[in-house]
C-alpha cells in the first residue's frame, strides 16, 4: 500500500502551465501525461540515476502541493499544540521528506495510462476531488482521488487517496508515536535525522 501512495503521489510532480486559471481535472490530465512523458523519455530516470530523480523532484514537487496544510492534517489534533515555530520546522522536514519519498518511486514509472474522471463541483467550491484510475498493463487498475483546493496560485493537492487510504495521514500515527516518546521537537529531529541520512522515512505500515 505505501508503495502505490508514494507511485500516486509522484503523478503531480510536472510543469504547470498557467495553473491559476486550469480546472483541478484539467491540471491532474496535464501534469500526469507530462510526468509519464518525462519518464518513458528519460534514460536516466528509468535507470534509476537518483541524482537526476531527485533533481526532478525538488524542482517540480513544490508548485503542486499545499505542503503547510498536508502537514497539519499529518500531524492531527498535535499540530494546534506546536508553537510557530515548530509548525514552519515541521512544514519544512515533511516536505523534504515527502520530496525524497517521491524520488524513490519515478523510476518504477513504465507503461501506466491515467484515466482522470472529470471532477463534479460548483464554481464557487474551493475543495475538490479528483478522480483517477491507473491502469498498468497486467495489474489490477487503481483508483486514486486527489483532494485539491484553490487558492490564489491556482488548484493544489493537499492529499492523495489510494483505495481509500490516505498518504498524508498514513503518517500520523508514527508521527503521534514520535511526540509521545519526544515530544514535538523529538518529531523534528527524527524527521530531520532520516532526511539528513538521505532514507525514507515511511508512514507507519496498516
Amino acid at each position: 500500500m505505501l508503495t502505490r501512495l508514494l507511485l500516486a503521489a509522484a503523478f503531480l510532480i510536472a510543469p504547470l502551465v498557467s495553473a491559476q486559471d486550469v480546472a483541478p481535472d484539467e491540471l491532474v490530465r496535464r501534469t500526469t501525461n507530462d510526468v509519464l512523458n518525462i519518464i518513458r523519455q528519460d534514460k536516466d530516470i528509468q535507470s534509476g540515476n537518483m541524482r537526476k530523480i531527485v533533481e526532478l523532484a525538488e524542482a517540480k514537487v513544490l508548485p503542486n502541493f499545499n505542503f503547510p496544510r498536508m502537514t497539519q492534517l499529518a500531524l492531527g489534533r498535535n499540530w494546534r499544540d506546536a508553537s510557530d515555530a515548530q509548525k514552519q520546522a515541521l512544514t519544512k522536514e515533511f516536505r523534504t521528506l515527502l520530496v525524497r519519498t517521491y524520488s524513490t518511486s519515478l523510476a518504477q514509472y513504465r507503461n501506466q495510462i491515467i484515466d482522470v474522471k472529470p471532477a463534479k463541483y460548483a464554481p464557487a467550491d474551493t475543495d475538490v476531488i479528483v478522480k483517477t484510475l491507473v491502469n498498468q498493463p497486467g495489474a489490477q487498475s487503481i483508483p486514486i482521488d486527489y483532494s485539491m483546493e484553490k487558492t490564489a496560485q491556482g488548484w493544489k493537492a493537499f492529499d492523495i487517496l489510494v483505495d481509500g487510504v490516505s498518504l498524508v495521514t498514513n503518517y500520523r500515527s508514527s508521527f503521534a508515536d514520535e511526540i509521545r516518546k519526544g515530544g514535538i521537537d523529538g518529531l523534528i529531529k527524527t524527521i530531520a535525522e532520516r532526511n539528513a541520512k538521505g532514507g525514507e522515512a515511511g508512514p507507519a505500515k496498516k
